[in-house]
């Protein structure tokens, strides 16, 4: 199905809606500060699972990051930081940026045998915050692409809803999305290094 959420003042029923369906084992597609994104709850391992069959890679070999609420959630699911990096992430997030970190011990058991490090992604959006609120933790998020070879991501949910009606469980029509991924930073080293430059500006490293 295709849910219409407005993204200036979600309707905290459709939010409902959402997480019930992520509760009982949904893949959604929602929109972002960036791209349009499939995702699932974080603790439920078939749903993972299904998301990597349609990214056509392995669960455990996966690079999903998680959609946190705040920062708070940031503590749980990696290892502690250090205080440059988490003064730098306040001042980034919300925001279109991906944080590399090493992985807590609250990450899917899933990715537990292999996942060394995790991406947190807190976007600057009230629809996947909202939801990830109402749901009390993370989402997992990939971006969805498209098929064209020129343009990478597709931006009309209408047109994602027609290619994944049959795939995933939910379309979130939050109107169009951007056609630029987020700025991927890796703070797993002693200097933050700049994995992809996407729609963040990377002037506060």
């Amino acid at each position: 199905m295709i849910v219409e959420i407005l993204p200036e003042n979600p309707d905290q029923r459709k939010i409902k809606q959402v997480v019930e369906c992520l509760k009982s084992g949904g893949v959604i597609i929602y929109p972002t500060d960036t791209v349009y994104s499939i995702g699932c709850d974080i603790e439920n391992n078939k749903a993972i699972e299904r998301i990597a069959r349609l990214k056509n890679v392995r669960a455990d070999k996966a690079n999903f990051s998680l959609v946190c609420h705040d920062l708070s959630h940031i503590t749980e699911y990696s290892r502690q930081v250090s205080n440059s990096v988490f003064k730098m992430m306040k001042r980034a997030l919300p925001g279109p940026y991906t944080f590399i970190l090493e992985a807590g011990k609250k990450i899917p058991s899933i990715f537990s045998d292999r996942k060394k490090t995790i991406g947190i992604r807190v976007p600057d959006h009230l629809i996947p915050r909202e939801i990830v609120k109402e749901l009390g933790r993370p989402i997992i998020a990939t971006s969805v692409h498209d098929d064209d070879e020129i343009i990478e991501y597709t931006t009309d949910p209408n047109l994602i809803h027609e290619k994944f009606e049959h795939l995933v469980d939910m379309v979130i029509d939050g109107g169009f999305c951007g056609l630029e991924a987020s700025t991927v930073l890796d703070c797993t080293g002693a200097v933050v290094t700049v994995i992809r430059e996407g729609k963040g500006t990377i002037d506060f490293i």
